[in-house]
């Protein structure tokens, strides 16, 4: 059991990165190279790709047309969308679209979104934010809503086209597949902005979102559909079992209150940060070419460790030492960006820094992953995992927002000793709720 009364945990070979540890440590590597998992892995890569168009891609382009800090920390709650994708997930998950029908459910619904989604991409590049930042980010929340589509249909798919027990490795291999997606629309589009600016970056984007199109033509339509048990008695019935009962199942549990307020806040300093990070460092002086080879590359690397390493310690000590030990060890490395901002432009810190930052990132992202399918039930699997991440996700995009605002006001470096502490009010309430269980089991 888990700390917030989640029940007996699932196997960890079900949790991303978890399962592909497994599978490397009992040699099943001959999963990774099947023509589905392989179609996991491109699919992860475009649900990936638009995220860091409207996110950390997008400040640093608003940094280069001189908007305001304090701006630039609201363009957080441009990945709103995100937060309330479950709200239209029912509608994803049942409803047929008109024409491409012949495609299947899940096809149609993912042609449709990409065809759309590359055309708002290509159509932010003449947003002109140097002019009006408002257009920039109307279009940013139309790619935001598009992306977040894209990721039901996706998240779907990937579920009903694997076997139960290739869901582990089917997740590594999407999450694997997302890491690249953001590496291209990250240090890809910084160093394409650096040698042939914006407009054309953003063009480029649209052309690569465009190209999945073809991948999604050549996909087979899942042969089980998870939407068709749906009953179809009229929309709220749908809605009653689709959004209600999921929820109501959740609310019976013992403090389910402060579990929904652990999700919210464990990496709420992270995300308060990230909004601000390429503002840093090019008012630090580095290049966007610089940024994109050490933050990204670098980065990325120590990501993909970290999330190993992740997974090995919930296995070896469980959810609640992994979590804590985690995200302490998180908000310890964020502080090295407090030194960075006394260093200025000093590349060999950077590197250190960042690396170490992505690395206990990984790790505490993996630990949260685990804690997060853990809290779900598997009739509810699909649901509430969706209803958890939204959670997640409306604390990295609208208690972020006033990032820029503080920064503006106190300076870089208590900016981001501000922000690394802010993972403590998280740490402290996971530390109630395991405390909380371990009275109950006494009783």
């Amino acid at each position: 059991m888990v700390c917030g009364y989640v029940g007996p945990p699932k196997p960890l070979s079900n949790f991303p990165f978890i399962g592909a540890f497994i599978s490397f440590k009992h040699g099943r590597m001959k999963k990774y190279f099947s023509p589905r998992h392989f179609l996991i892995l491109f699919l992860g890569f475009y649900s990936g790709l638009p995220l860091a168009l409207t996110a950390s891609t997008l400040t640093a382009w608003l940094s280069d047309a001189a908007v305001e800090r304090a701006a630039i920390g609201l363009f957080a709650a441009v990945a709103t969308p995100y937060a309330f994708k479950f709200l239209w997930s029912p509608l994803v998950d049942g409803l047929r679209i008109p024409l491409l029908g012949r495609l299947g459910r899940r096809r149609s619904w993912l042609l449709l979104t990409q065809a759309l989604l590359a055309a708002a991409i290509a159509a932010m590049a003449f947003s002109g934010p140097e002019i009006n930042p408002a257009i920039t980010a109307l279009v940013a929340v139309i790619v935001a809503t598009l992306s977040a589509t894209q990721d039901i249909v996706i998240d779907a798919y990937r579920v009903e086209r694997l076997e139960t027990e290739e869901q582990g490795t089917g997740a590594a291999m999407a999450t694997f597949g997302y890491r690249i997606g953001m590496l291209i629309s990250g240090a890809g589009a910084l160093a394409l902005a650096d040698a042939h600016g914006w407009q054309a970056t953003y063009l480029i984007m649209g052309a690569v979102m465009a190209s999945g199109l073809v991948l999604t033509l050549l996909a087979k339509e899942p042969e089980r559909m998870g939407g068709e048990d749906k009953p179809t008695h009229g929309v709220v019935a749908f809605l009653q079992q689709s959004v209600v009962a999921p929820f109501k199942d959740f609310m019976t549990r013992p403090h389910w209150l402060h579990v929904l307020l652990f999700v919210v806040l464990y990496k709420l300093g992270d995300a308060f940060m990230g909004i601000m990070f390429n503002p840093f460092l090019l008012d630090l002086g580095f290049s966007k070419t610089e940024i994109a080879t050490v933050v990204k590359v670098y980065g990325l690397a120590a990501t993909i460790i970290g999330s190993f390493l992740g997974g090995w310690l919930v296995m070896k000590w469980g959810m609640y030492r992994s979590l804590m030990l985690c995200g302490f060890g998180h908000m310890l490395t964020n502080l090295m960006l407090v030194v960075q901002a006394q260093l200025g432009h000093d590349l060999h810190f950077l590197i250190l820094s960042i690396s170490l930052e992505n690395l206990t990132g990984g790790m505490a992202t993996t630990a949260f992953i685990a804690y997060l399918s853990a809290l779900c039930k598997t009739h509810y699997t699909a649901t509430q995992y969706a209803l958890l991440s939204s959670f997640a996700a409306f604390g990295r995009t609208w208690l972020s927002t006033p990032s820029g605002a503080l920064a503006e006001a106190v300076g870089w470096e208590i900016f981001f000793a501000i922000a690394s502490t802010m993972a403590l009010p998280g740490l402290a309430l996971l530390w109630w709720l395991e405390h909380q269980r371990r009275k109950t089991e006494r009783a």
